[in-house]
Formats: structure tokens, C-alpha cells, sequence
């Protein structure tokens, strides 16, 4: 009887072993941290680049475009997105290291860098746009002329290349750039203030700057003189025209020599511009390792979230040392480029200033080399 009553109940406790492996395995939820939470206001803005103020002031503008519509109670909530595409762009490091920040899967963080990046590069017209009224015009012109005495100026142009992932053997080689390695070649103007007015990110590496600018909107809007007599300035990629002012080949006069000088140092500030905006976003120069589509919206991203730090004035800050302040801003040299489309002669009636301190009017007369 004993042995019977045994054998049943050993029956009974493999019957219930099989159907406990035969269950579902339960889900384990990850205890997720909280930077916001974990990070006083100096080390969230070393790990995010963002005070937690301006975070906030980010998050209310992109929440409605990111929160995750359904009913699970574990899904990941705007901030914790927010704070993943943030990391990214501070770090530019493997979406796998990314998750085990935060405790989320690698897969995660992939979906979530695109949906923020799409998130705050819709904010691109409310960042990033050209001087249109004459008020406005008129007052990127005298930010200029401050700066290096150059008149006319609203904004200096050049191209640099964000690295990237090779996309696919078919198309691939139209990204390698003519330093051999797989590029977007980024056309980009900026304000005196180091901000950008215009960007275009959607050319393969491979493309020369001035067939970017050619094909350009802003071109286009340059010879319907939509901004008057405003000028850019850009290096010796580009040709020579009369709303694009380039370095002379071999300046010999006086006024060739003072034109120079103030050519050079005015497109100093797009070199400077540049090199804030990788610094910051580390991801632009390690290179970006996503979906072509998703690497152009992380530019624009970037681009947005670069210029909302230089309006509100936030220094550049690395690893506990300030890199670059206002007082340092006009203090990295760029050398001249060697002009490589038409020559043009420049005339600059005047570069300083007056014995009140006050800026003198300069003016510019064209005229073609015979």
C-alpha cells in the first residue's frame, strides 16, 4: 500500500513537470535606471551634452511624436528615449553598450535613435533658417562686418564629411570620398554666432562641394536674388561669383591683400563651426552606423540640438574642461584655400575703424580680371 501510495505521488509531481516546462517562460523585467534621477546637473551634461533644463524644454517640444502608443505598462517613456538618442549622439558608441546603460535591448535602441532623430529633426524650420527680412539680413550683415570688417556678408559656406558605415556593395562606392574612406558630404552655412542657417545632408561623399551647392535650393535662391546684395563666403571649392565670395590665387596689391585677409578670416567661422558640432556629437566623427535614412536625420538632429545649445549660450564642456568659450571663439587661425574657379578683383575702400571707435561704411566693387 505504501509503495503504491509512493508511486502516485512521484507520478504526480513529474505530470506537474512537464506541464511547468511546457508554460511560457515568465517575462523579466529589467530594473531601468534614471539618469535624471542618478546625475547632478555638471555630469548630465557631460554624459547628455543638454543641462536638465533645456532636456525638459526638448522633451515637451518632441513627446507628442515619441510616446509609444499602447497599453503596456513597461514600455519605455519619452525621457528614457530621449536620454538613449542623447548618449548616442554624445558618444557614438554600439547600440548594444547603449542598451546595457539604460538595461534595454540593443534592437530597442535602434528603433528608438530613429524615432527621436525623425522627432527633433522636425524642428529643423524653427532652428535652422536664413535671414528673410530685410531686418533680419541687415543684421547678419552688420554681425559680420563686426567681426572681420567684411560688409555684405550673411553667412560663410563650406562642406564636411560625416563618416559612415559602408551602405551596400551596389551603391557603396558612390560614398567613398577622396580620402578613401565612406562619407555624406554635409553642405552647411552659418551666422556669425557660430549657428547654422542652412544644412543639406543627402549627398554620397564622392560628390565635390560645388556640384552640392550647384544643385542646391540656396542656390537657386541666391540667383533670384532673394536676399538682396548679401554675399557668402566660401573657400576655393567653389567658383567665384557675385553673391559668392571666394580667396583671390595670388592677391599682390594692397586691396588684394586686405580682401584676403578679411575673406579668410570671415569663412573662419564655418571651420569653427564645424569643429564645435563634431566635438560635441562625438557620433559625427567616429562615424554613424545605422540605416542611411536614419544617419541623414541623425545629421539634421544634431544640427538642431547644436544650435539650440549656442542660443542659449551653453559652453562647450568635455570631460570637466571648457573648450571653447565666447572670448576663445576668434582665436583658431584657417589658412588660406587656392581659388579654383574665376578670378575676380575686389575693391575694399576701407577696413577699420573710425577714431570715435565706430565702423566705417565699406563698400565692394567687382570687376573682372583682364
Amino acid at each position: 500500500m505504501d509503495s503504491s501510495a509512493s508511486s502516485s505521488s512521484s507520478d504526480d509531481e513529474l505530470f506537474i513537470i512537464d506541464v511547468l516546462q511546457l508554460l511560457p517562460r515568465p517575462r523579466f523585467f529589467r530594473d531601468r535606471s534614471n539618469p535624471l534621477v542618478d546625475y547632478d546637473d555638471v555630469n548630465f551634461k557631460l554624459r547628455f551634452r543638454l543641462s536638465k533644463l533645456m532636456f525638459m524644454d526638448l522633451l515637451d517640444m518632441i513627446s507628442n511624436n515619441i510616446t509609444q502608443n499602447t497599453l503596456r505598462n513597461v514600455s519605455l517613456s519619452p525621457i528614457l528615449q530621449l536620454l538613449i538618442a542623447l548618449r548616442y549622439y554624445a558618444t557614438g558608441a554600439f547600440q548594444a553598450v547603449l542598451g546595457d546603460h539604460i538595461h534595454v535591448h540593443k534592437s530597442t535602441v535602434c528603433r528608438v535613435i530613429k524615432k527621436v532623430s525623425e522627432a527633433i529633426a522636425l524642428l529643423k524650420p524653427k532652428y535652422i533658417k536664413m535671414p528673410r527680412s530685410q531686418t533680419e539680413i541687415n543684421l547678419a550683415q552688420d554681425d559680420f562686418l563686426l567681426a572681420r570688417n567684411f560688409p555684405k556678408v550673411i553667412g560663410a559656406i563650406d562642406c564636411t564629411h560625416i563618416k559612415i558605415q559602408s551602405p551596400n556593395s551596389d551603391i557603396g562606392e558612390k560614398f567613398r570620398n577622396r580620402k578613401g574612406f565612406f562619407s555624406i558630404n554635409v553642405q552647411a552655412v552659418c551666422s556669425s554666432h557660430m549657428q547654422f542657417i542652412n544644412i543639406v545632408a543627402r549627398w554620397p561623399g564622392s560628390v565635390h562641394d560645388s556640384t552640392i551647392f550647384d544643385n542646391s535650393l540656396l542656390q537657386a535662391q541666391f540667383e533670384n536674388n532673394e536676399f538682396g546684395n548679401s554675399v557668402l563666403v566660401g573657400d576655393g571649392g567653389y567658383a567665384c561669383r557675385n553673391y559668392m565670395m571666394t580667396p583671390l590665387g595670388n592677391p599682390t596689391s594692397d586691396s588684394e591683400l586686405r580682401y584676403q585677409k578679411a575673406q579668410i578670416g570671415t569663412r573662419n567661422v564655418i571651420e569653427r563651426t564645424f569643429g564645435v558640432w563634431k566635438r560635441r556629437f562625438p557620433v559625427l566623427s567616429l562615424g554613424i552606423r545605422t540605416q542611411i535614412q536614419t544617419t541623414l536625420t541623425t545629421i539634421i538632429a544634431t544640427t538642431v540640438l547644436h544650435n539650440m545649445l549656442i542660443a542659449a549660450n551653453e559652453p562647450l564642456v568635455i570631460d570637466d574642461e571648457t573648450l571653447l568659450t565666447a572670448d576663445m571663439v576668434d582665436q583658431v587661425p584657417v589658412l588660406p584655400v587656392r581659388q579654383a574657379g574665376q578670378h575676380f578683383k575686389f575693391f575694399i575702400s576701407v577696413v577699420g575703424t573710425g577714431s570715435t571707435g565706430q565702423y566705417r561704411k565699406i563698400d565692394i566693387a567687382l570687376t573682372p580680371n583682364d
